[in-house]
């Protein structure tokens, strides 16, 4: 048993897991700093202060960007590839945001006031958007 695992498990799969779950970790890191640079309300300022609103609304994004994520993880052709399509995942991800504030005007300050139906509303647009996005990044398209 022991040793059929120890085959499965060769150097090369390890070397491409550990090498994506970096790549992975990293722009998971990048997207959510530049996400909270991008957002007028302070994200982890209203979180340590409670702010229901605003925690929901940041998981939505963080969900919404893992989504295509993961996707484009287990589609890439290589890590290039996977980090040029993470970048379009995010890109896509900043731009649902800014959207989602021409519809809900004063997004960000409900946010900020903890009203939990903006924060509601801001994650299933990032979430519903991380889907489509993943949808699309399929290797059919």
């Amino acid at each position: 048993m022991l040793e059929v695992l120890a085959v499965s498990l060769n150097k090369t799969a390890l070397t491409g897991f550990i090498v994506y779950l970096i790549g992975a970790v990293l722009l998971f890191m990048l997207f959510q700093f530049v996400y909270t640079r991008i957002t007028p309300h302070k994200e982890f300022e209203l979180i340590r202060a409670g702010n229901t609103a605003a925690a929901i609304a940041l998981a939505g994004a963080i969900i919404g960007f893992a989504i295509p994520a993961s996707n484009v993880i287990a589609y890439s052709i290589n890590v290039v590839d996977f980090v040029l399509w993470a970048v379009i995942a995010a890109v896509v991800q900043l731009l649902a945001f800014l959207g989602t504030t021409m519809v809900l005007k004063g997004t960000s300050q409900r946010i900020a006031n903890g009203e939990i139906a903006a924060g509601i509303y801001v994650a299933a647009v990032a979430i519903s958007v991380g889907m489509l996005n993943a949808a699309c990044m399929t290797p059919s398209h």
